[in-house]
């Protein structure tokens, strides 16, 4: 199998952008900003938000790259409620999974699972939208109407990081708009982008693809 240098907790931190933070920051109060601007913020927030609930399924390309420029591809597949998987591919040691309870980071090498609750998890603002960037989200100004930014982050909880959601407006895509990529900053300044192509849409998934062979000896399975 191929190895790489990333660890399968900084693995997580770039996938799920910064270690617990979409479900657990505060939201920045709206009051600071001048009314129109505010509106215009909570209404882009809105679209971002029903884009991401109008998802039934999605597969997707992604291609991971950190601050050194490693990088690591694979397929992304999504199906609510809470079902998610990056597959890196047959040589890879490393799969990240989620079967709608909790998600996994799995390394296969050294036969190591790491778990997390889905309530819990870095991928939470794709599982939850309403509750994790509706209420959670910050907008950051692009300077481009077909572009949005959400950044997240916990100033009481550095440890976990910042991530930044992009969106760019497609009509074909679900709620018109597109997520494309994310982009990762932990609390050691260590940067990660994911990056998503050929979206698509509505694809049949069989709950099978949510399931894992589980490297170490017990018999435990995802539960």
């Amino acid at each position: 199998m191929t190895r790489t240098s990333i660890s399968p907790r900084a693995l997580l931190l770039g996938l799920g952008a910064g270690a617990l933070a979409l479900g657990l920051v505060p939201a920045l109060p709206t009051a600071l900003a001048p009314a129109p601007l505010a509106a215009q913020s909570a209404a882009d927030l809105d679209k971002v938000v029903n884009a991401l609930r109008a998802i039934s399924t999605m597969r997707a390309d992604f291609t991971q790259t950190d601050r050194q420029g490693n990088v690591m591809a694979g397929v992304m597949t999504l199906k609510r409620p809470g079902k998610i998987r990056f597959d890196y591919g047959k040589d890879s040691d490393f799969l990240v999974i989620s079967n709608g309870k909790s998600l996994y980071v799995v390394d296969y090498e050294v036969s190591q699972v790491e778990r997390w609750p889905i309530k819990n998890s870095p991928l939470g603002a794709l599982f939850d939208p309403e509750r994790d960037v509706k209420r959670y989200g910050k907008l950051i100004p692009t300077g481009n109407p077909d572009v949005l930014s959400v950044e997240v982050r916990d100033p009481k909880k550095p440890e976990f990081g910042m991530i930044n959601l992009i969106f760019v407006r497609k009509p074909s895509a679900p709620g018109g708009w597109q997520l494309t990529h994310w982009v990762a900053l932990d609390a050691q300044n260590h940067r990660t982008r994911v990056q998503l192509t050929n979206q698509r849409y509505g694809v049949s998934v069989p709950d099978s693809t949510f399931t894992f062979r589980d490297p170490r000896r017990s018999t435990r399975r995802p539960g």
